[in-house]
Parts: C-alpha cells; sequence; structure tokens
C-alpha cells in the first residue's frame, strides 16, 4: 500500500488518463509512430491505423533517478508519477500535448523525446524551462516546467513558449502561463472533458 498522498495521486492520475481519448482519436500508423506500435490494442485497419491506449506499469522510483542525473532539476511529484505509473504516445489534450513516454525498462525514451530538438533543449534548460510537451495538434511551440519559480515542494507553473523567437532570433519567450501548477493542469484537463461529455 502506498502513502496517503500516494493513493491520491494515483485516483487523480487514473481519472486524468482516462479522459486522453475525450480529445485525441489514440490511433496512429505504427510503421510512421512506432511508439504506437508497442501500445496497441489490436490489428491495424485498412489505412494501417491501430488504436492504443495507455499502459499502467508499477512505479519504480529508481526510474526517474537515472534521467534526473542528466537534468537541472526533478519534475513536480505529481508528473513524477504520471511518469513512474503509465506509459503513452504523444497525446493531445486540449491546450497541450502530452509528449510520449513509451514503453521499456527506463524513462530513456521519454528523455530523448523531450530533448531530441537539441535547437530548442539547448536554449530552454540554460533559461529554466523543462520541456515535457508542445502545444495540441501541429503547434510546436514547447509547453515546460518553469524552474525559475520551484516552489520548495517541487510545484512549478506550467508554461507555453514561443518556438519561433528561440530558433528565429535566439529568445525565450513565454506566451502563456496554461496553469500554476501541473495538478492545476490536470484537473483543468478532466473538467474540459466533462464539459465536452456534457455538450
Amino acid at each position: 500500500m502506498g502513502s496517503p498522498e500516494e493513493l491520491r495521486e494515483d485516483l487523480l492520475l487514473s481519472q486524468y488518463v482516462s479522459v486522453f481519448e475525450e480529445f485525441d482519436e489514440m490511433s496512429g500508423n505504427p510503421s510512421i509512430h512506432p511508439i504506437i506500435g508497442t501500445l496497441a490494442l489490436g490489428h491495424p485497419n485498412d489505412y494501417g491505423h491501430v488504436a492504443w491506449r495507455p499502459r499502467r506499469t508499477e512505479p519504480q522510483i529508481a526510474m526517474a533517478e537515472t534521467i534526473y542525473s542528466r537534468l537541472p532539476a526533478k519534475f513536480p511529484p505529481l508528473f513524477e508519477r504520471l511518469l513512474l505509473t503509465f506509459r503513452w504516445a504523444d497525446v493531445s489534450l486540449d491546450r497541450y500535448t502530452l509528449m510520449a513516454n513509451p514503453p521499456g525498462p527506463d524513462l530513456e525514451g521519454f528523455f530523448q523525446g523531450i530533448s531530441k530538438d537539441p535547437g530548442l533543449w539547448e536554449a530552454l534548460i540554460p533559461a529554466g524551462f523543462l520541456r515535457f510537451g508542445k502545444g495540441p495538434d501541429m503547434d510546436y511551440d514547447p509547453v515546460c516546467f518553469d524552474m525559475n519559480l520551484r516552489k520548495k515542494d517541487r510545484e512549478m507553473r506550467v508554461v507555453k513558449i514561443d518556438h519561433e523567437e528561440i530558433l528565429c532570433n535566439y529568445r525565450v519567450k513565454v506566451v502563456a502561463e496554461l496553469a500554476p501548477s501541473l495538478e492545476a493542469l490536470v484537473l483543468q484537463t478532466i473538467g474540459a472533458a466533462k464539459s465536452k461529455v456534457d455538450r
């Protein structure tokens, strides 16, 4: 049994993951997006697309430690719990896309995904922004935790940054605060999914 806080987080994260399908088709071509193939529910349809769903795993804190050695700060506790408890492909959620955390023996796939664009990564990290997502659909603006305003409990606000300002002007510009914390963002996403269902 986990602590009361871990149980609360698990319940919240289970709700969060359960609403992914309200925003995203959760299907794709595994030959183009291999991660989808590792999470596939069945066989591809006539267009080569297959449905996928997040997969639950047993949390092991040692997995987080292996990527923390390459990051300037730890993720907020709720995001760390999400990484350790679920595996998923890129999923577009309301105002942002959660970058993939593919199945595997560690979190290396997630780390490679968030750091694979050196032009963005090498600008964001020194400026105090830890990327974990991007804009919705075709929007490539990084969605990051703001390490500059980190609190004692490791909570950080979630911000969106203009990727063209980085690539064209070498300037890190926050264009929006999506939420004051990850928990607030998770609750917003769950609320937005409920509104869609109620409409």
